[in-house]
């Protein structure tokens, strides 16, 4: 039986070629991998197919090689793994009727998906996220009934992601985390160990950093509420839904501060508002407060709140407080409850702005309004602030995001000369 693989190592070799998966130098050394993986399994009488013996192997290697060797056998197992579970799903023909059951029982996994997102709060982008990444694992399952997938499917799917869609590292964590959650929370079970998964590579990038001449030349492009919103992410260091649902009551002009509610992670937190937009904001809240009272008189349905908030007080969407710094011109049906409400602005209305903007002033690169965020943290950071507060400014869970920025600033943050210089 284990003789068999033997047979698979010339299709394994037109897999990596064909894929472009290894260099022409490692080629030879993974099929050295594998065939000495088929090998290990001869002798100990198991089959090459039971991925639970990679980790026995690679333990047994790291014995006796240095550990690029193991980490070079692990990637060219994983490869093998990956390209056996495809000779596999190819050999599997389910019949019409199996099909049309797990199509039913795909339809109720995905309905009961959308409420379990719903009654823990997830946001409306990480329910569309999630629910993209379920259609995904159900088209690549080709019909696979959902009580029958385990982590084995996990892996080949999370591999197929990295070696057939080529996606980043952090695409394919975001799979993941959707998976993850379809088997906790809906299929009520554990995912298993799937530490043998073909990983996407990991690359560094460094955000996108403007200098405060071309943020001077984006802002003179905008529109006037576009450039008061820019400004703002700018000036607070938001995200830019942070910046679209602020509601009135977040903005504390005495004692300048700006509260973020609900950020990224369902957090609240506390950040700096500038004296310098302050009238401007009065202005555009002024602005708000007219289409509130034009709401109100015309008996239109208050703001969205929080779940929670809204079922306890079904009325407070009717108060000033919870108004939209930033509201829509025109009510719109909310996608979850159909409800047609006032909404805040739309983000591809300023995204498109800024866009047109970055081109008007000729800036050349890939900045978007995200960039006004980056720009935030290293201006001050290069203004000597410490690292802990840029890190509470910008709501983040671990101090190692917001030191990326400490590669991109522009002057010497660290205040130490040079001993050349003495």
């Amino acid at each position: 039986m284990v003789e068999l693989f033997m047979d698979t190592l010339p299709g394994f070799r037109n897999f990596l070629v064909g894929k472009k998966l290894a260099a022409d130098k490692k080629l030879a050394f993974f099929l050295q991998w594998v065939s000495s993986f088929i090998s290990y399994c001869r002798a100990e009488k198991c089959s090459p197919a039971d991925d639970s013996r990679i980790i026995l192997f690679l333990n047994l290697l790291a014995k006796t090689k240095e550990d690029w060797q193991v980490n070079q056998a692990r990637e060219a197992l994983r490869l093998y793994h990956f390209y056996l579970s495809g000779m596999a799903q190819q050999q599997e023909h389910p019949t019409v009727a199996d099909v049309r059951d797990a199509d039913a029982h795909w339809r109720a996994v995905a309905l009961q998906m959308r409420e379990a997102l719903r009654l823990r709060h997830r946001s409306l982008s990480t329910e569309k996220t999630y629910m993209k990444w379920l259609r995904s694992l159900y088209t690549f399952l080709q019909g696979k009934n959902p009580d029958d997938i385990d982590s084995r499917d996990v892996k080949n799917f999370m591999s197929y992601l990295a070696v057939s869609r080529n996606v980043s590292s952090s695409t394919q964590n975001q799979a993941f985390n959707a998976i993850l959650f379809l088997f906790r929370n809906v299929l009520d079970r554990p995912m298993g160990d799937i530490a043998e998964t073909v990983r996407a590579k990991k690359k560094r990038r460094l955000p996108v950093v403007l200098n405060k001449k071309e943020i001077e030349a984006i802002l003179q492009h905008l529109s006037p509420l576009h450039r008061l919103m820019a400004r703002t992410i700018y000036g607070c260091g938001l995200r830019v839904q942070e910046c679209l649902s602020l509601r009135v009551k977040d903005l504390d002009f005495e004692q300048v501060s700006l509260i973020v509610r609900s950020g990224k992670g369902d957090k609240d937190r506390l950040t700096v508002l500038p004296e310098s937009l302050k009238g401007d904001l009065q202005g555009q809240i002024a602005r708000a407060r007219e289409l509130f009272e034009f709401d109100r008189k015309h008996g239109a349905m208050g703001v969205s709140l929080p779940d929670a908030l809204e079922r306890k007080y079904p009325n407070a969407g009717k108060e000033w407080g919870w108004f939209w710094v930033f509201p829509a011109q025109t009510h719109s049906q909310d996608p979850r409850s159909g409800i047609f409400r006032r909404h805040h602005i739309h983000v591809t209305s300023l995204q498109r702005g800024f866009r047109q903007a970055v081109q008007a002033a000729g800036i050349v690169g890939t900045a978007t309004v995200h960039s006004l965020r980056h720009s935030f943290a290293t201006h001050l950071l290069e203004r000597g602030h410490d690292i802990r507060t840029i890190q509470e400014l910008l709501g983040h869970s671990s101090v190692q995001t917001t030191m990326i920025y400490t590669h991109v600033a522009g002057k010497n943050i660290l205040g130490v000369t040079s001993p050349l210089d003495f």
